[in-house]
């Protein structure tokens, strides 16, 4: 029986929303763990605009009962400001039930990003993404720059703090081939922690 590692993100424009399809393709080269892709819904200055309870397409909403069940957690974002985007955030904010009973604590936890560009925020945005995961316990993991490659062959995205991707300012930058592999490789290093911490 497999184990699920919950990838959960908020992708506006699409580039978050690949960047998440290969870190979960990284989950799957690990034996007996699979990954459950999720997104959050938008958020509305609104307070009277709701969303369908189903997406349009993609990835179905995450669910509280998700992180209940996952083996570990990643998280993705765009980049906003040098921060992650106010949907993402809302969502996490809303965890406080599982922070109390200790629901992530000792789980394997990482994140990724999308920018506009190389100097868009991506750094800060991943730091700024550990911050929740930390305070629920998590054992965060990211990328090396021996088993990855990050030294040698990044010149866009790709940090040490987790896997990332430079869209351009209109969104229309495709991926290189080392932001696909450090995205598997962030998937795949998480996975095979919970593999780990799962056995006698």
């Amino acid at each position: 029986m497999s184990q699920d590692i919950l990838i959960i993100y908020y992708s506006r424009n699409g580039a978050t929303a690949a960047l998440a399809n290969e870190v979960a393709r990284g989950v799957a080269r690990i034996d007996s763990m699979a990954a459950r892709v999720r997104t959050v819904s938008p958020v509305s200055p609104t307070t009277e605009a709701t969303d369908p309870e189903v997406p349009e397409s993609g990835a179905p909403y995450v669910d509280h009962d998700d992180l209940e069940e996952c083996a570990g957690l990643i998280i993705g974002s765009p980049t906003r400001f040098g921060n992650m985007a106010a949907p993402l955030k809302y969502f996490i904010d809303t965890l406080s039930g599982q922070w109390l009973s200790g629901t992530l604590a000792g789980k394997p936890g990482a994140v990724f990003t999308s920018t506009g560009s190389l100097h868009g925020g991506q750094e800060t945005t991943l730091l700024s993404m550990m911050l929740p995961l930390i305070h629920h316990g998590m054992l965060i993991t990211g990328l090396t720059y021996t088993a990855d490659d990050l030294l040698a062959e990044t010149d866009s995205g790709g940090t040490p703090y987790g896997a990332s991707h430079v869209s351009g300012t209109l969104g229309d930058r495709p991926f290189t081939e080392i932001e696909k592999k450090l995205a598997r490789n962030l998937g795949a290093r998480v996975a095979d922690i919970a593999r780990r911490l799962a056995q006698p």
